[in-house]
């Protein structure tokens, strides 16, 4: 019996230091501010998927020329994607179809992007987009930048 509630006693500690482990990297992640919710998917065919399968939520955040993109259940404090301003190609955007809806935020939109050949989802609010939009567009002078 002492054994059960002490094996017990040791889950439940560990469950706690890990979901404040997890609070704790968002903070630190958050600390340097230019930080929004972004779900991606890597590497998509032509035609959008409406199962809401291969979407990852996570956290972006601005650094200079490149964003990082943070898996929100991980414990890495190295981004998981680096994105470079000057890669970056927006294909265009639309709205989440079928299951997408419950695999994303409520009020998501979906950007379409090319990063290096590679096709690539976006989904975040409305204003993140607008957010987003306005950095891709501020690149330094000579620099393309495509937006659809």
């Amino acid at each position: 019996m002492v054994l059960a509630l002490t094996v017990c006693g040791i889950v439940v500690a560990l469950v706690v230091v890990g979901l404040f482990l997890f609070g704790l990297r968002r903070r630190l992640i958050q600390r340097s501010g230019g930080t929004f919710d972004c779900s991606l998917r890597w590497d998509v065919t032509e035609k959008p998927d409406a199962s809401g399968k291969g979407w990852s939520y996570g956290v972006a955040r601005y650094n200079g020329d490149r964003i990082e993109w943070y898996r929100v259940f991980s414990y890495a404090f190295r981004p998981r994607r680096t994105l470079e301003r000057a890669q970056i190609e927006v294909a265009g955007r639309r709205l989440p179809e079928g299951e997408e809806e419950l695999a994303l935020l409520s009020d998501a939109v979906v950007l379409a992007c090319t990063h290096r050949g590679t096709r690539l989802e976006l989904a975040m609010s409305e204003d993140a987009l607008t957010g987003f939009l306005a950095w891709l567009e501020a690149a330094p002078p000579g620099q393309r930048v495509n937006v659809a």
